[in-house]
Parts: C-alpha cells; sequence; structure tokens
C-alpha cells in the first residue's frame, strides 16, 4: 500500500513539473483557442436566438396580414398565395437535405409536391383574374429560408417544424379568408379547394412538433 502511495505522489509530481515546464507560449495559444471557441458558442448562441426572434416576429406580420389585406385584396392574395408556394418548396428542399428525422423528410417531400401541384392550379386562376403571381420571395420569407440556412444541426428540425407550423397558419387563414370575402370567383374557389389540403398538412406537422418536444 505504502508503494503504491509512493507511486501516486510521484506521478503527481510529475505531471506538475510537467504543467510548470510547459512553454508559455503553448499555454498562451492553449488558452486563447478555448476563449475563441466560447466566444464561438457565445456568438452562435445569440445568432439563433435572434433568429427566432425573426422568426416569431415574421410570423406575425404574416398571420395579420393574411387575415387582413389577404382575406379580400384580391391582388394581395394572390402574391401571398405564390409566395407561400414557393416558400414551401424551398424550405422542403432544405430539409430534405438536411434534416435526419423521417417523419420530417416525408413530410417535406409532400411539401414539394403538393404545394408544386397548388402552384400550377392557382396560376391560371391568377392570370383569369388578371393578376400575375409572384416570382420571387419577399424580405419576411427570405427571412425564413436564410434563418432556416444558418440553423445549427441541432436546432434545424425544429426550426423548419416551428416555421411550418406558422407558414400554415397564415396560409390557412389566407385561404379561408379569400374563399369567404374574395371578389374573385375563380379564385374563391381555388381557394376553397386548396382550404382543406393546408389544414391537413398543418395537422401532420402539429403532430410532428408535439412528437419532438416528448
Amino acid at each position: 500500500m505504502k508503494s503504491a502511495i509512493l507511486l501516486a505522489a510521484a506521478s503527481a509530481a510529475v505531471l506538475s513539473l510537467a504543467a510548470c515546464n510547459k512553454p508559455a507560449s503553448t499555454t498562451a495559444t492553449d488558452a486563447a483557442s478555448s476563449a475563441s471557441t466560447a466566444a464561438s458558442n457565445t456568438a452562435d448562441a445569440a445568432g439563433a436566438a435572434v433568429d427566432k426572434a425573426q422568426d416569431a416576429t415574421g410570423a406575425a406580420v404574416g398571420a395579420t396580414s393574411a387575415a387582413t389585406l389577404g382575406s379580400h385584396d384580391t391582388g394581395a392574395f394572390v402574391s401571398n398565395a405564390s409566395q407561400s408556394d414557393m416558400y414551401e418548396i424551398e424550405a422542403a428542399k432544405i430539409a430534405q437535405a438536411r434534416s435526419k428525422t423521417a417523419d420530417i423528410k416525408s413530410f417535406a417531400k409532400m411539401m414539394v409536391a403538393d404545394h408544386t401541384a397548388t402552384s400550377k392550379a392557382m396560376a391560371p386562376l391568377a392570370n383569369a383574374a388578371g393578376q400575375t403571381p409572384a416570382v420571387k420571395l419577399d424580405q419576411r420569407r427570405q427571412g425564413f429560408i436564410d434563418n432556416l440556412k444558418s440553423a445549427s444541426d441541432a436546432d434545424f428540425d425544429k426550426t423548419y417544424v416551428d416555421q411550418q407550423v406558422a407558414a400554415h397558419e397564415e396560409a390557412l387563414t389566407l385561404m379561408d379568408g379569400y374563399a369567404k370575402d374574395g371578389s374573385d370567383a375563380g379564385l374563391k374557389d381555388g381557394a376553397a379547394k386548396t382550404a382543406p389540403k393546408v389544414q391537413m398538412h398543418l395537422d401532420k406537422i402539429r403532430a410532428i412538433q408535439a412528437s419532438l418536444k416528448k
């Protein structure tokens, strides 16, 4: 027992001596590296918090727009409906490439197929109403895409799912509103036919959101 204690003491002394004899440049490098890592982690956390706040603000703005102007103004309805499809397709393609969750990848695949079909169905109705569908995303929806792209691997699924819940709530309000109060008969019919599919999407993504919280 005594020899074991002596051996342990000797080992500790050697380690202590080695630490004392460590070059100052190496110690400084290690400290700088640790400080840099800590700063990077802090910056990443702060960036994620900002992105989350931006998504929440964007969702609130979209919900208000869909419930007011988009519910009855034909130009606003067509612009928002077409951008909704574009956003859904682009976000879904990112999710298919990055998510490791089978349910999310399956949902994203459905988003590409269904929103491509919706775009094709609504385009002639918009043209008949004298409206031109949007050709690119507005700043708000582009912000969603940018935040989705910058999400860390650990945060990606939650970011995508939370965005999708908000986006489908907005789209459902838009479709239901225009189907009820819109002025163009063709687009009203198109909105009424699209609303059940949006509701189905919303139900699915809410279920996925609930499963992520377990």
